[in-house]
């Protein structure tokens, strides 16, 4: 059962809003607010000192909380299940309440910059569904994943943290490059892609082409998607073509073993 909340037709409010001279002010106590939203005393109060939710209004020794005040509350919570840090929230609803910002457009944008690029998502399953994804059966398969951090297990299923990287690893073993090699080469790629990923935001960040985001940002964020993922694609292709120049080049290339035949 929610709180009885007391009404003072006189009770100053921290934001009349819409309401008229003769509608009354609903207010509530913090214990009160805090079982109406579900958020303990403790963590409104934490809100409040970071400067995420609007104080409350003094009257003696009581700290009274209002409409505005449940409002904001299921607005933080909305934005911390999106990920958001309490720092963040906090400057986002002061640039709300400066009119800087709008929420629903600032929702669009969110979930644009939150939308996959790789479309690759982990999913569980059970060793027989791994090994039929896998297109392999052979002995070690599992612990060798397993080792490579590609899965994990959880109770009785398994946890494949990406099935797009498992279908690259399963394709290079097919063609004789080992499974421990193609977690190191992958290795590689995260820690350069991460640095160059977070140098790009930043550059991107400061341009004017991110500065003011108008109401096309949908448009724009799936043309950033696209034609980022096929420039990398681009210049990883040029780049390894250079380098398997310089390894022909070199003479390395005639130093590698054969592979025996098979008889």
């Amino acid at each position: 059962m929610p709180p009885k909340s007391r009404i003072h037709p006189e009770a100053p409010q921290p934001d009349a809003g819409a309401r008229t001279e003769s509608e009354p002010a609903v207010e509530y106590t913090v214990d009160e607010i805090a079982a109406l939203s579900k958020i303990p005393s403790r963590t409104i109060r934490f809100y409040q000192s970071r400067g995420a939710l609007m104080p409350p209004t003094i009257r003696g020794r009581v700290a009274i909380y209002g409409p505005v005040h449940v409002e904001r509350l299921k607005l933080i919570a909305q934005l911390q299940d999106r990920g958001l840090r309490i720092d963040a929230i906090r400057d986002l609803v002061t640039s709300i309440d400066k009119g800087e910002t709008d929420l629903a457009e600032w929702l669009g944008v969110e979930q644009e910059v939150q939308a996959s690029w790789a479309n690759d998502h982990p999913r569980t399953l059970t060793e027989n569904e791994l090994y039929e994804l896998a297109g392999n059966r052979r002995p070690g398969l599992l612990a060798d994943l397993i080792r490579a951090k590609l899965i994990e297990r959880r109770g009785e299923r398994l946890l494949l943290s990406s099935p797009a990287l498992l279908a690259v690893a399963m394709r290079l073993e097919a063609s004789g490059i080992d499974l421990g090699t193609a977690v190191a080469a992958s290795e590689i790629l995260r820690k350069h892609l991460a640095k160059a990923t977070g140098e790009l935001v930043e550059r991107f960040l400061k341009s004017k082409s991110l500065g003011e985001i108008d109401a096309d940002h949908a448009a724009m964020f799936q043309a950033l998607r696209t034609s980022g993922i096929e420039a990398v694609r681009i210049m990883f292709g040029r780049e390894m073509e250079r380098a398997m120049r310089r390894l022909l080049e070199s003479g390395k290339l005639a130093k590698l073993p054969a592979r025996a035949r098979k008889k």
